[in-house]
């Protein structure tokens, strides 16, 4: 049999159970699996992390490890059953007929070697193709993926290539044989938002151009939509609800979907008066599983005696083409019933101005060749003419890709890095020039910071509570420890962690639990900003929930000026007040999130927006999918930083764009554009984001 003269379904799993094994017990990890995927189809994935997601992926691939083992059922490929083949078999079908994409591109890259020779070894090794050939087929895949000048590319060592550019080429590595399946393991992760909506564009292209099927694992449901024809959700081990995208999105019929659609920031939502629904409880650990239904201690449909008594089988949904749930009181839930009214906000009021930048510059010097003595000084402009205020009680976001500047305005800003020109008041002192060490105590406990990792900010040999405690003293809290322990347990209180909490170390709590601490801890010295650096982007979707709403509650309580960084816009637009959207070191538009977020925009908004992936089936995007990766801030371009990207460029006459650098334009309100459009061509924006009408 040839590669491509099979038609059933190229991949079957059914019944598959995967168990880890430790000296201690078997830990089972994957329960009573099942999924199909067609030729030509796209199957998502989707979860939160432990629930199994990579692991089925990686029982496809036969590469659990010496302590993982399929204990039950099948994995058919083609018709022909992966768990009883040989080393041999597996040998033919890996990387020719089965290719997978993790998640991170450098674990897949050989830092030693040139992309090309990398690319070639694949048609090489699995067909015997000549050297010639093989460079053929890398030019023509490298083509495909669309990356500039392919040849140098093919000449280049991984590290010459930005992320993008690196996931790119494992794409087009695991295109090079043209498989008939292709697993993605959270492929876009660690991507800026503009190239995850370019890889996702490609993968959707390639797969209708090689007639690839997809195995497509991700936590994030507005991906999964884009990309993928059907959907499989899974908790704990199982999978709790299959069907095509419509069905699943728009007819859910399993509790977990509906908390898991319930807890995202989808257009409409709104922190004061819808805001997101965090699904009570904790997941389960493997060896800690409740009796019948996984979900059954975090189920608001619960019923004791009932869902509680035994393994719940999946059932098929009637009227709808290969839909099933594993849920036992699916018929008898109104599905359609709006969820009983979450508790509504007080909108926050805000105060007066307690930060200020004018003109802020920070710029680097770098030494080309510094290790050896030699080369020219470089300058790099992380941040250029930064203007902007912030007032008490107040969220402003700040948006942008990777390589933007914000993470450097934040580290000058705490006072990790003192400016190269420009001022900072805060509370009408200066702060620009004052490094950490030198600022007094109220100044540090003042401005606080909540990092994107909860995982290597904590100390892991100190409990939490002395973690804590040690803020405390830090910004000179309380007259003695009695007082200090006090007030270590109101923290823990006001960030919902359980009192017993303090004696635990970091290793035994979750990441939305190490999260809290670290919340905890940054409000210890009664915080009057907060700058949260990414701080639920490393957090599944329904712990997401849970500590957004902590934070705006602690605002309000505390009346806090909260900075949040991100390129998440859904949850920027839920959670801010006024959004500044940053390119290249500059700001390029500043304004109240709603007019952020309806047209005019700046030509680099409007992209950013088109970029977001949204779960909703109602919700129509136009489509603008930025070419190229952002330029460095080392060699800009001349003239306005965004034009080697920009799509109205066109429109602006005498070359104006490439010339000058943009005045800032006032559009009233507050809402300043750095553009060089005119008003009439800022009259013809349309929205990017619309809804369609019920």
């Amino acid at each position: 049999m040839t590669k491509w003269d099979y038609d059933g379904p190229i991949l079957e799993i059914e019944n598959l159970s995967i168990s880890f094994f430790t000296r201690l017990r078997e830990i089972p990890a994957v329960m009573d699996f099942s999924c199909t995927v067609q030729p030509g189809e796209a199957m998502g994935l989707v979860g939160e992390s432990g629930c199994g997601k990579s692991t089925v992926a990686l029982a496809v691939m036969r590469d659990l490890g010496k302590n993982g083992r399929i204990v039950g059922g099948s994995i058919k490929f083609k018709g022909r059953d992966i768990t009883r083949m040989s080393d041999e078999e597996l040998r033919d079908i890996r990387g020719s007929e089965i290719a997978m994409i993790y998640q991170e591109p450098m674990a897949s890259l050989n830092p030693a070697m040139k992309i090309g020779q990398q690319l070639m070894e694949v048609p090489m090794i699995h067909e015997g193709v000549s050297k010639e050939e093989a460079w053929k087929r890398a030019l023509e895949v490298v083509r495909d993926v669309r990356l500039p000048d392919p040849e140098r590319m093919l000449r280049s060592y991984p590290h010459q290539l930005s992320g993008g550019q690196q996931q790119r080429i494992v794409i087009a590595m695991a295109l090079m044989s043209k498989p008939a399946l292709l697993i993605l393991d959270e492929p876009t992760t660690a991507l800026d938002v503009t190239v995850e909506a370019a890889v996702v564009d490609l993968v959707k292209d390639l797969g209708h151009k090689y007639g690839t099927s997809m195995l497509f694992i991700s936590h994030n449901l507005g991906l999964v939509l884009e990309t993928c024809d059907r959907l499989c959700v899974m908790y704990s081990g199982e999978a709790v609800e299959t069907g095509s995208i419509k069905d699943v999105f728009d007819k859910m019929q399993h509790p977990y979907t509906q908390a898991l659609f319930r807890s995202i920031p989808l257009p409409g939502a709104d922190k004061t008066t819808r805001p997101l629904i965090a699904i009570p409880g904790n997941f389960p650990l493997p060896h800690e599983r409740p009796p019948g239904c996984n979900f059954g201690p975090r189920c608001t449909y619960f019923e004791a005696g009932r869902c509680d008594a035994a393994d719940i089988p999946m059932f098929p949904v009637t009227g709808q083409e290969r839909h099933e749930t594993r849920c036992l009181r699916f018929k008898e839930i109104d599905w359609a019933a709006p969820p009983k009214a979450a508790r509504q906000n007080e909108k926050g009021e805000v105060g007066r101005v307690v930060l200020k930048m004018e003109d802020l510059r920070k710029y680097y010097e770098v030494r080309g060749g510094a290790l050896f003595g030699g080369g020219d000084t470089k300058v790099v402009k992380a941040n250029e003419t930064l203007s902007f205020e912030a007032r008490e009680g107040e969220t402003l976001a700040i948006v942008g890709e990777s390589g933007c500047g914000k993470s450097t305005f934040a580290k000058v800003l705490m006072g990790l890095e003192t400016a190269t020109s420009g001022q900072i008041f805060l509370y009408d002192n200066e702060i620009q020039s004052t490094p950490i060490q030198s600022r007094n105590t109220e100044t540090v406990s003042g401005v606080q910071m909540v990092f994107q990792n909860p995982f290597d900010t904590l100390n892991p040999s100190m409990t939490v509570g002395r973690q804590i405690i040690r803020a405390l003293e830090i910004f000179g809290e309380g007259k003695n420890d009695a007082e200090r322990q006090a007030r270590m347990l109101e923290l823990l209180d006001l960030v919902k962690l359980p009192r017993a909490f303090a004696e635990r170390m970091p290793r035994q709590l979750s990441g939305g639990q190490k999260q809290r601490v670290g919340i905890a801890r940054a409000f210890a010295g009664g915080a009057k900003i907060v700058v949260a650096d990414e701080p639920v982007s490393a957090l599944d979707v329904s712990v997401q929930a849970a500590v957004t709403d902590l934070l705006m509650e602690i605002q309000r309580k505390n009346k806090t000026t909260l900075l949040f960084i991100s390129h998440d816009l859904s949850i920027v637009r839920y959670l801010s007040d006024r959004v500044m959207v940053m390119y290249l070191g500059h700001v390029v538009e500043l304004g109240s999130t709603d007019q952020v977020f309806s047209p005019p925009y700046h030509p680099y908004t409007e992209a950013l927006l088109s970029a977001v992936p949204i779960a909703d089936t109602k919700v129509k995007k136009k489509h603008i999918v930025l070419e190229g990766d952002i330029p460095s801030a080392m060699n800009p371009p001349p003239g306005c930083p965004f034009q080697t990207r920009c799509r109205w460029k066109s429109r602006v006459p005498g070359g104006l764009c490439e010339k000058e650098v943009p005045p800032v334009r006032d559009l009233g309100n507050g809402h300043q554009v750095k553009c060089h459009l005119s008003d009439a061509e800022f009259a013809t924006m349309e929205p990017v984001i619309t809804i369609a009408a019920e």
